[in-house]
């Protein structure tokens, strides 16, 4: 799927143009980090590379959009004959998809002509900023369910098709079972599922004869939506419906409630279903959830095997973006002369040079501490940056959508118990290497005292 380089912010262009008539050489490193948690959180997944890999694999302008930037009247002609040619061929380190990870350790590292660098910004932060935030929802989700089962319904509330096609692949990354939305069944190969409308239910004269309707066409695969009119009655006419499935070799595979006090309303069809000897079918709820409610469901005692989910976590509802910034941290002139920069803005301070996170894990296999460290700096523990593309290629084959919701799995796993928990107080250490802090130590200095 082809995304236009015109995705990015004007400045990204008039700076390269800068650079280009000014005839500036420099390699730069940037880093692609979040700057601090949202509220309520106290860890990210990674999500969102393999999108923003195949955009650079396929960086280029057409022939349209120079025309566009020439009918602006902006930019000289030969800075657009040089964009007719530019392509990204450029490194990149990124950590994997599913990767656990905190505030300040580098999602990318991105070493490139500081044009191509330049211009390649806005794309990516846009991309691992949705598929990062919605994988790290998902992720709270599906730990509050405890095991149960959660598919995405995010679809009609998510802000357009990219974003809804985001939200389901990286809710199946995060361990969601599969989504409702067809298309990403079809792009990314994420389980689909469904049930059925209240309109269904309401198109027939009776509840009970769209049960049957419906029976006949999935007669294996029914999943009834039974509180359209009232829950009791809508349980009941499931039972009826499933004992003539039944009758016929057939079994009715759950009901949904999508209204009310669903604890209370699942434990009574619970009993209703075991009573009629149907403790096989499974009860489905949907309406409005998220993972503080899903957490408080089971609190209050509810007998649900499957949730559907889908504004709260398609949206991220509780924190709908990520502090996710791109910023320059190392320059190399032609000569191979190379120079760490950074920030000193106050409360927006960079760490400078070409870095590493490390992970320390204790003997039970758990992660105990990071270190974020210098490139090349001697630091115990292992690197989570590794290189996916070398002057602009990819390095080898990314993994398969399974390999990374299985990685993601154990990496989540992995993490301490009190980083998982919904209103988590404990805070994971990440700490700067000594070759970092020095660096960091002298640099202040230096800017310092050029005033």
């Amino acid at each position: 799927m082809y995304t236009s380089c015109l995705l990015l912010d004007l400045y990204e262009l008039t700076m390269a143009a800068s650079f280009f008539e000014q005839k500036v050489a420099l390699e730069a490193t940037f880093d692609l980090f979040v700057r601090r948690f949202p509220k309520n959180r106290s860890f990210f997944v990674a999500a969102g590379l393999e999108k923003a890999v195949h955009f650079l694999e396929h960086f280029s302008f057409t022939r349209q959009e120079i025309d566009f930037l020439k009918q602006k009247g902006i930019f000289k002609d030969a800075f657009l004959d040089y964009l007719k040619e530019v392509r990204f061929t450029g490194s990149v380190y990124a950590l994997p998809e599913g990767t656990i990870f905190f505030p300040n350790e580098p999602l990318m590292r991105i070493t490139a002509p500081i044009i191509e660098a330049q211009l390649v910004e806005s794309y990516l932060l846009n991309t691992m900023n949705v598929a990062t935030m919605l994988c790290s929802k998902a992720a709270r989700v599906v730990a509050a369910a405890k095991g149960r089962g959660v598919y995405d319904f995010s679809l009609r509330r998510t802000q357009g098709q990219d974003a809804g096609l985001a939200a389901a692949r990286s809710s199946y990354i995060a361990g969601c079972f599969g989504t409702s939305n067809v298309l990403a069944g079809l792009q990314y190969g994420v389980p689909i599922t469904g049930t059925m409308a209240h309109s269904f239910v309401m198109s027939f004269k009776t509840e009970l004869e769209s049960f049957r309707a419906y029976a006949s066409t999935f007669p294996d695969a029914a999943t009834f939506l039974v509180d359209t009119y009232d829950y009791r009655k809508g349980v009941e006419n499931a039972i009826t419906v499933a004992k003539e499935l039944e009758a016929k070799g057939h079994k009715l595979r759950a009901i949904r409630l999508d209204s009310g006090d669903l604890a209370v309303i699942s434990r009574r069809a619970r009993a209703m279903l075991d009573n009629a000897s149907l403790a096989y079918v499974k009860i489905f709820a949907s309406g409005n959830l998220d993972e503080y409610k899903i957490e408080k469901l089971f609190k209050e005692g509810a007998k649900i095997d499957t949730f559907g989910v889908g504004t709260n976590m398609g949206v991220s509802s509780d924190a709908p973006y990520l502090d996710v910034i791109y910023k320059l941290s190392h320059i190399e002139d032609a000569k191979g002369n190379g120079n760490p920069v950074m920030k000193l803005s106050k409360d927006k301070v960079t760490y400078p040079g070409k870095k590493q996170v490390f992970r320390q894990y204790n003997k039970k296999g758990l992660y105990q501490k990071d270190i974020l460290a210098l490139e090349g700096e001697k630091v115990e523990g292992k690197a989570l940056l590794i290189k996916v593309m070398e002057n602009g290629i990819l390095t080898s084959p990314l993994p398969t959508l399974e390999k990374i919701r299985a990685f993601t799995e154990s990496n989540l796993k992995a993490l301490p118990n009190k980083y998982k928990e919904l209103y988590a107080q404990a805070q994971y250490p990440v700490a700067l290497s000594k070759g970092l802090r020095q660096m960091i130590a002298q640099l202040t200095r230096e800017i310092k005292s050029k005033g």
